[in-house]
């Protein structure tokens, strides 16, 4: 199986999850791919597998990644291009949609010497924009 967002985080080195266990994929990847791959575990009445499944996307669904789409993944690796970050930072940015600058503080290492004020402003904006702030905002109004 290989599905459209695996392509779109070509920064995330080694997507492709066949063959190759050693890989980062954000939250939105694993819930498509368990999403995807569910109906074939019942068949297989692999209940335990089935369960944990389960409750993987269940858990999923209520992060950040449920608003995500692999058009709004390219665009956050597009707009993350000029900050000096980690693969590794970035996903984890991507995964969790920090929302004050303290939550960057914690989530990226040594940030207040690698970051400018300016670019942890840029990143809550990249982020808002991943997270679907402005979404929920034309919603409500």
């Amino acid at each position: 199986m290989r599905s459209e967002h695996l392509d779109c985080a070509s920064e995330f080195s080694g997507l492709n999850i066949k063959g190759n266990w050693n890989t980062l994929l954000s939250n939105y990847e694993v819930l498509d791919i368990l999403q995807n791959t569910k109906c074939s575990y019942k068949k297989q009445k692999m209940n335990q597998l089935a369960t944990i499944t389960y409750q993987t996307i269940k858990y999923l669904e209520d992060t950040p990644c449920k608003k995500q789409n692999p058009e709004k993944i390219r665009e956050f690796l597009r707009a993350m291009e000029p900050i000096k970050l980690t693969k590794a930072e970035k996903l984890t940015l991507l995964n969790l949609c920090p929302t004050t600058p303290l939550e960057i503080q914690l989530m990226v290492e040594e940030s207040e010497e690698r970051l400018s004020e300016e670019e942890v402003d840029t990143v809550l904006q990249i982020v808002a924009n991943v997270r679907g702030d402005e979404e929920d905002t034309e919603q409500e109004t």
